[in-house]
């Protein structure tokens, strides 16, 4: 059955229809490649913590999986490793994203969303994405990383490029990973010239004096933070704002009482959470899940955001309820997998709905329909045209 259109164009109406009757089905993404999708809330939970389902792309099947081809040095990364490496590398960097350090990080990050909507003015019309959702956490990972102001490039046109590729441009996500590989390889020569009291000299120092890193692992430690700390919060943002945007009655619940914007945050995540999917698994044997067996090396996507919407476990799980319990919800993973940088992304979201809150009463929609970016894998904004 191909439902990559659907999968991509109407997700959450492919997902309903699956988890009532095929949980765990087999599917043809938008590359021709199968693989068997699950999307039961307890079915999707129990799989991301299942030692048997490998992110290591060598427990694939011969052309059972095509994927994202990056080059060695930014493919050592924790998205493609299980326990023992994963094990090492995560406690190294993990310390980075502790609740204490984030703490120290929210005041900076108030700083930063105050001066963007300073450079907006007191009115007028603007792409929320571009002038707000995308440079905040841009800013953000760059002061975590140590990237000095003048290197700080358009990291946004490298990752759509990577994780939207034209098909009028085959060239392009070579390019674009080609460019990012360039600029980690001055970064770190630059650091280890001249170290400083940042995430990057730290990991180098890891690296060349403790021999715990290899220089891939390095190289594509740095790549994936940068890569995944932006992405993922630029979109976590743009689908709060315009979730809060198309529901005025929650939207003025919370200007009256700011102290429910961390809980609503979370709820903001179940409902519109930036990925869709996982990142793909391989079964290192033959494993039933649902009543299914999923022979060994094939492909499984299992459905963050079908999970979040099943009804099983949420009631009523397509409405926006601020005052919802959303203990238990998958939007950032589950597992030794779960996001290293929630913390980080959770303070950022919420930073960044608390100064719109502030400072624009008046924000709304200047388009009825958002564009989303197409992509099975990630739910995302193109644009959010916005009047304040």
């Amino acid at each position: 059955m191909d439902l990559a259109h659907g999968l991509v164009d109407h997700p959450y109406d492919v997902y309903r229809r699956l988890r009532d009757t095929a949980p765990v089905h087999r599917v043809t993404g938008p590359d021709g490649t199968s693989a068997w999708l699950v999307t039961r809330y307890e079915d999707v939970r129990a799989a991301l913590a299942d030692p048997r389902l490998s992110l290591d792309k060598r427990h694939a099947s011969a052309g059972a999986y095509k994927g994202l081809s990056l080059p060695p040095a930014l493919d050592v990364n924790l998205l493609n490793m299980d326990p023992p490496d994963h094990t090492r590398i995560r406690r190294l960097v993990g310390r980075a994203f502790t609740p204490g350090r984030v703490q120290r990080l929210r005041e900076p990050v108030r700083r930063t969303a105050d001066r963007l909507l300073d450079a907006l003015g007191p009115h007028g019309t603007t792409d929320l994405i571009a002038s707000y959702a995308a440079p905040l956490p841009i800013t953000v990972i760059c002061d975590l990383l140590g990237i000095p102001q003048p290197d700080r490039l358009d990291f946004r046109q490298w990752t759509d490029t990577l994780m939207t590729p034209d098909p009028s441009r085959p060239d392009a996500s070579k390019e674009a990973m080609a460019a990012m590989l360039g600029f980690l390889t001055r970064l770190l020569a630059a650091k280890r010239a001249e170290p400083a009291d940042d995430l990057l000299s730290g990991l180098i120092a890891v690296r060349d004096e403790g021999d715990r890193l290899t220089e891939d692992e390095l190289m594509s430690l740095a790549f994936l933070i940068l890569f995944a700390g932006y992405e993922n919060t630029v979109h976590l943002i743009g689908n709060a704002v315009l979730t809060l945007l198309q529901h005025p009655d929650q939207l003025a619940r919370l200007r009256k009482d700011p102290a429910r914007l961390p809980a609503a945050v979370d709820e903001l995540m179940r409902l519109e959470g930036p990925a869709l999917l996982a990142i793909r698994r391989f079964p290192v044997e033959d494993v039933t899940i649902a009543g299914v067996t999923v022979p060994a090396g094939e492909t499984v996507w299992v459905s963050l955001s079908a999970a979040n919407r099943d009804p099983a476990r949420f009631p009523d799980p397509g409405r926006l309820d601020l005052s919802r319990d959303t203990a238990g919800h998958l939007a950032l993973g589950h597992g030794i997998h779960h996001c290293l940088g929630a913390p980080l992304a959770r303070a950022e979201t919420e930073i960044a709905l608390a100064a719109l809150l502030d400072r624009l009463p008046e924000l709304a929609l200047a388009e009825p329909e958002p564009t989303w970016r197409p992509s099975m894998r990630v739910r995302g904004l193109s644009s959010l045209p916005v009047t304040y």
